[in-house]
């Protein structure tokens, strides 16, 4: 469970660290590979995806499906907010 709840909070938090450790990595790494721009953003969530995996192995909670799950939530996140509001507030007009 820990390690699912590391992933949702580490895909959150994806956007955030593209500014810090996204785009110095994908400049070093142009050296090698050629990269677009849109490609910075799976950078930082490889990286903090990594960081929830070290997490749930740390804590050995988590099998690698809820791990990609809560990922896949904490990214997708709010938007799936955003877009429940919205079936709830049609709802609520009808």
């Amino acid at each position: 469970m820990l390690g699912f709840l590391a992933a949702v909070v580490a895909g959150f938090v994806t956007p955030q660290l593209e500014a810090p450790l996204a785009r110095p990595l994908a400049r070093r790494m142009e050296k090698y590979i050629t990269l677009e721009a849109s490609e910075t953003r799976l950078i930082a969530f490889i990286l903090a995806m990594l960081a929830a995996g070290v997490a749930g192995a740390l804590l050995a909670s988590g099998s690698t499906f809820w791990v990609i799950l809560g990922g896949a939530l904490g990214y997708f996140g709010t938007r799936l907010v955003a877009a429940a509001r919205e079936m709830m507030d049609a709802r609520k007009q009808k």
